[in-house]
């Protein structure tokens, strides 16, 4: 839906498709599995619906934050995404868009998420430059670590203490449990995607998980996926949820088992599918998770 929203801003200057390409707009994957997470976490923080300015004050945000994340990724990448298939068509890769350019758009989009934080509270904008810098850190870590999926899923569950902070006033304990619940699907998520690009990434020297896994990789995915239902179940347990929020893990479950036949030959095509299918496990937790504190 995003997608078909941001379409016709294409149509407004001849450099707005590059600009959409480079922030991803086109392309709202990444912001509906940033969005979930942090829905999960407003939604625990006020035990039912969260408060009105809050709850555009992120949505804004993850749209935001996603979009500066893209920018700096291919910036940091721009020398390598011409050597990929998947991504030798990017913006900056070609040339369309200068690296100038991206590092410009990448800080008035920090600075607008700057400007919506400023509407919470001190401790969620102490919060938020943690989750700049592991933004602005990830893309770099592809040098110098198999692990920047570890970093990834970090800056994509930062939003979770930040929600509370901002609903709650608080960071009660259990909320990490939901942290790490995100980090582990995170990391599960994008090794499959990154088992899309493992032959490029090997050729030019880049790293994942997907290559430090190496043949182990099905396995590894399916043990961190069983790891994240374990956090989410305690998650129900700790903030005493009930039987619609065990139902829309049951239809995580269900997603993850979808995912493992996609990739069992490990096709390209097919790993990106079972990336995109997170977005419907994503929403289904959500949705038993408000229809709990609804009809519960």
């Amino acid at each position: 839906m995003l997608g078909l929203l941001i379409k016709p801003l294409g149509r407004l200057h001849p450099k707005a498709n590059d600009y959409i390409q480079l922030m991803r707009l086109d392309r709202p994957i990444g912001t509906y599995l940033l969005l979930w997470p942090t829905l999960w976490a407003l939604w625990l923080a006020a035990e039912g619906v969260p408060g009105t300015a809050n709850l555009i004050i992120f949505v804004l945000g993850v749209i935001l934050m996603r979009a500066a994340g893209c920018v700096i990724n291919d910036y940091a990448d721009r020398d390598f995404d011409g050597h990929v298939r998947r991504t030798q068509q990017r913006p900056l890769a070609t040339g369309r868009i200068s690296a100038k350019q991206a590092l410009i758009l990448f800080a008035v989009l920090v600075a607008l998420s700057a400007v919506l934080v400023l509407f919470t509270n001190q401790l969620t904008i102490l919060l938020s430059f943690g989750g700049v810098a592991l933004a602005a850190l990830y893309p770099f870590c592809k040098r110098f670590t198999f692990y920047p999926q570890v970093v990834l899923g970090a800056a994509f569950s930062w939003a979770i203490p930040m929600a509370f902070a901002a609903e709650a006033g608080s960071l009660p304990p259990a909320l990490w449990l939901l942290f790490l619940a995100n980090l582990l699907w995170t990391v599960a998520y994008d090794t499959e995607y990154a088992m899309c690009d493992r032959e490029d990434d090997l050729r030019i020297g880049i790293k994942s998980t997907a290559i430090l896994f190496g043949e182990a990789d099905r396995a590894i995915i399916g043990m961190l996926q069983g790891l994240t239902l374990l956090c989410l179940l305690l998650v129900g347990a700790r903030f005493d949820l009930g039987l619609y929020y065990y139902l829309g893990l049951l239809g995580m479950v269900l997603g993850f088992a979808w995912q493992h036949w996609l990739i069992r030959e490990r096709d390209a095509d097919a790993c990106l599918s079972a990336f995109l299918s997170n977005h419907w496990a994503g929403m289904l937790v959500f949705i038993g998770l408000a229809l709990d504190y609804w009809l519960g």
